[in-house]
């Protein structure tokens, strides 16, 4: 079962938090940015490119990333057998409609990507109006089996749809699972933006629940916060994660400028001119930035998803 003790973190000077080791559970979500595509290098850069809060060579804590699609980003350097670095990818079936995803994940593989997990279905309990996929239960389920479940075949691991952070998220999983009858999930991907103690609790019921269940964190930040709550969060979290053995994955919801944030500035990854905040530096293995994000009135919605993509490239 969840552990629930907080972990607590020693409050450090601005900037120099060291974050917790197990950086191999740590993910990008890959938000790409049309103005400004030279932000996909960031996250590669190292202290000796001269790059502010970049960790030194060999320490960066990323090693996967997705991207809400079901093809790796040309931007990014994606791992391949028999490379010498870049990130695993992995593809997801953002939503129900006609598509090519498990001839596209076969393709991937046959070209020598390393492909060992897929997501399902982007917050399927939400409407397209705040970036949810808006699924039915049952219709679900009728895609999974159609466009999901053969990969298993493949030996691939399968990721369950992944709710909002809600109570309304956690029945439609509970319907999802009683409709997709002969499915096979292998672990359940999960959305969290609020504070740490109802990340806890939301972790909880889901263990309760699935007791035999392993979980990704695939959408995560404390949204609309000010700095230092964000930050003490970040911290907080980052460690529990790290802690827990069912957890296998995580990927806080950041990697852009702070001026397009949709869950406030703070939250992000990269200032409004592109360097790393603080948040940023620490999530790749750095010791921080001393960078703080510039306010923002970005817009905002309360929950996030393709709906972003399509607004951070504008």
């Amino acid at each position: 079962m969840y552990d629930r003790r907080l972990t607590l973190v020693e409050s450090t000077a601005h900037g120099i938090w060291v974050p917790a080791a197990a950086g191999s559970k740590r993910g990008l979500v890959y938000i790409p940015s049309k103005p400004h595509p030279e932000d996909d290098q960031i996250w590669f850069k190292t202290a000796e490119d001269g790059v502010k809060g970049a960790p030194p060579r060999g320490n960066n804590t990323l090693t996967w990333y997705y991207s809400y699609q079901s093809l790796p980003s040309t931007s990014l350097a994606t791992l391949k057998s028999g490379s010498n670095g870049g990130l695993e990818f992995v593809p997801m079936l953002w939503g129900d409609y006609d598509n090519t995803f498990v001839a596209d994940v076969r393709k991937l593989k046959s070209q020598g990507y390393i492909i060992k997990y897929v997501l399902g279905f982007n917050e399927p309990d939400m409407s397209s109006e705040f970036g949810g996929s808006n699924i039915t239960p049952q219709k679900a389920a009728e895609r999974w089996k159609k466009d999901i479940q053969p990969l298993k075949a493949d030996g691939i691991f399968l990721g369950a749809p992944a709710p909002a952070g809600t109570e309304e998220g956690k029945a439609w999983m509970n319907q999802f699972f009683n409709a997709c009858t002969g499915c096979t999930i292998d672990f359940i991907p999960l959305h969290w933006y609020g504070d740490f103690q109802g990340l806890a609790s939301h972790l909880g019921h889901y263990t309760y629940m699935y007791p035999n269940m392993t979980f990704w964190i695939t959408e995560l930040a404390f949204a609309h916060q000010d700095i230092g709550s964000t930050e003490d969060m970040f911290k907080t979290t980052m460690e529990y994660l790290d802690k827990l053995s069912y957890v296998e994955k995580y990927s806080w919801f950041g990697s852009f400028r702070s001026d397009v944030s949709n869950v406030g500035p703070n939250a992000a990854f990269l200032t409004a001119q592109g360097q790393l905040t603080d948040i940023g530096s620490w999530y790749l293995g750095g010791s921080g930035s001393g960078i703080q994000p510039a306010s923002s009135e970005a817009w905002k919605v309360d929950w996030v998803g393709k709906a972003c993509i399509d607004n951070l490239g504008e």
